[in-house]
């Protein structure tokens, strides 16, 4: 059995291979949900979503984003009625008294669907109205993620990192902004300050969760801070994460990341944006996965491979090297 913790495209990526070396049937993916938003009344999961479609076949593996050779009738529509009266088009938060109302998995992340400032495709839309239902119908997120896992057909088990809210909320120059804000529409633009997971303190990890992070754990190439921080801040997360053997992957090579705003943020928080601050926001890892050309000196086992991943064949190779050294710590 192995658990996987899966935020933005690093881990999903990862996966998109690991089923050769991993078998599916005991394989686990803990998705990050700080990132969600609620849309138009719908609630969004990113980067769960991102494991969803990719595990059932439909990802669009260009963007990593969404569902491939979608239609987006219904966003163009959104945009050109508000185009037509005259309304702005950016991020539009709902009033603060609407982020706490309503539905409780939705707090602090609410957006009106006045000209999404996200595409959300039409295929991608009905995932999102599913979702929402089946929560308002009385379901947690874990089983609406259950039930829409074996929808799309996955061969692993995927659960969100939790079923209450949590939000990521950018700190900046530019003041306070939900971490989709700050990367989708100001494309991470903005100078960071710090990061805030709000929600996270009265959350708690699910009974399924905790049970996954018994086994050992793999973190992939995704951001330390928006992708995994959410889950390390958590009650009881990073002490199991203590208990259990854990492999991270550097999404850094020294200090040069593959992609995203990974640096932009791990300095904004405090942390050197390399691989050795990677290792500082991870004292639980027993050992790391880093690229050939990373001569960084960690004090644990490593094992070096090309770490990019550009598809299946290069998502095998790292994973390959994960199992290498799981078996280095186990």
């Amino acid at each position: 059995m192995v658990t996987f913790l899966a935020g933005g495209t690093g881990t999903p990526k990862l996966l998109d291979g690991a089923a050769e070396v991993f078998d599916p049937a005991e394989t686990t993916v803990v998705a990050n949900t700080g990132d969600d938003v609620e849309l138009g009344g719908h609630l969004v999961c990113p980067d769960v979503d991102t494991v969803l479609f990719s595990g059932g076949g439909v990802l669009d593996t260009d963007r990593w984003w969404g569902i491939a050779d979608d239609t987006t009738e219904t966003d163009d529509e959104l945009h050109r009625l508000a185009d037509a009266a005259g309304l702005d088009a950016g991020p539009r938060y709902l009033p603060d008294e609407a982020q706490t109302a309503g539905r409780d998995i939705a707090r602090w992340r609410r957006f009106s669907g006045i000209a999404e400032f996200m595409e959300i495709g039409d295929r991608d839309r009905a995932v999102h109205i599913t979702r929402t239902s089946l929560l308002d119908e009385g379901n947690t997120l874990t089983e609406v993620t259950r039930t829409l896992a074996a929808a799309f057909g996955l061969d692993v088990s995927l659960l969100p990192m939790t079923d209450d809210p949590v939000a990521t909320l950018v700190h900046t120059d530019e003041g306070v902004m939900h971490f989709q804000e700050y990367w989708v529409h100001r494309r991470a633009d903005p100078t960071v300050h710090d990061v805030e997971f709000r929600g996270a303190d009265e959350a708690t990890i699910t009974n399924a969760v905790a049970d996954a992070l018994s086994d050992p754990v793999v973190i992939g190439p995704s951001n330390p801070v928006t992708s995994i921080g959410p889950m390390l801040a958590l009650g009881g997360f990073a002490d199991a994460l203590a208990d259990t053997p854990v492999v991270a992957v550097s999404p850094f090579v020294e200090d040069r990341v593959f992609s995203g705003p990974a640096a932009d943020l791990m300095e904004g928080v405090g942390y050197d944006p390399s691989t050795a601050g990677v290792a500082e926001a991870y004292p639980f890892a027993d050992a790391f996965v880093l690229d050939e050309a990373d001569g960084t000196d960690l004090g644990c086992p490593v094992v070096r491979t090309d770490t990019r991943i550009d598809g299946p064949k290069d998502a095998e190779r790292v994973a390959r090297a994960v199992d290498g050294a799981l078996a280095e710590v186990m």
